[in-house]
């Protein structure tokens, strides 16, 4: 049972590695792609068809064909809102909507209706049909709640349908913790 409970954990956790970064590059910083700063922060770059600042309530609203990627992970949705501080150094809480799929840098992918992320709390809160997989376990119901400061995740079913999940063995070869050997893309 300890390691089923260790697996929900690694799952839910590894999309922590998608939450939108605290720092934001300041005007001027270098295009996506250009490597990570001296300091090792990476940016958060969004790519979309449209974009929307709202300087008095400190947002970005990004629409149409969200692509969201930081740090090797990449987000998908329909519409993207990033709330930045007064100063908009730092990114406070980011709603995505809309056929949300993120793909974390080892290789787990989660899906939902509705992603929240609230830098504050340190808290990833998946809403609506939420799923979360790596290879073929999986884990879903209608919210799932990471608490990435607590290392500590819930997953809620909804009034049609109760939690699910899915173990399966780790096998004993050679693999890394997403169950792929080194250098081998992801399957999901």
């Amino acid at each position: 049972m300890k390691r089923w409970a260790t697996q929900v954990a690694a799952i839910a956790l590894g999309l922590a590695a998608l939450t939108i970064p605290t720092h934001v590059p300041a005007q001027g910083a270098p295009p996506a792609g250009a490597g990570a700063k001296a300091d090792g922060r990476q940016p958060l770059t969004v790519d979309a068809d449209r974009m929307e600042r709202l300087g008095k309530e400190s947002l970005v609203i990004f629409t149409g064909n969200v692509v969201a990627r930081h740090d090797n992970s990449v987000q998908y949705a329909d519409r993207m809102e990033i709330y930045l501080n007064e100063k908009g150094g730092r990114v406070l809480r980011s709603v995505s909507t809309g056929g949300v799929r993120v793909i974390t840098r080892d290789c787990r992918t989660a899906t939902a209706t509705r992603a929240e992320y609230l830098d504050v709390e340190q808290r990833v809160v998946l809403i609506g049909n939420a799923r979360v997989w790596q290879d073929d376990n999986v884990v879903s119901g209608d919210t799932i709640t990471i608490d990435l400061s607590q290392d500590r995740s819930v997953v809620q079913g909804g009034k049609q349908e109760r939690v699910k999940a899915v173990f399966y063995p780790r096998g004993d070869g050679k693999k890394d913790d997403g169950g792929r050997r080194s250098g081998e893309p992801c399957t999901n």
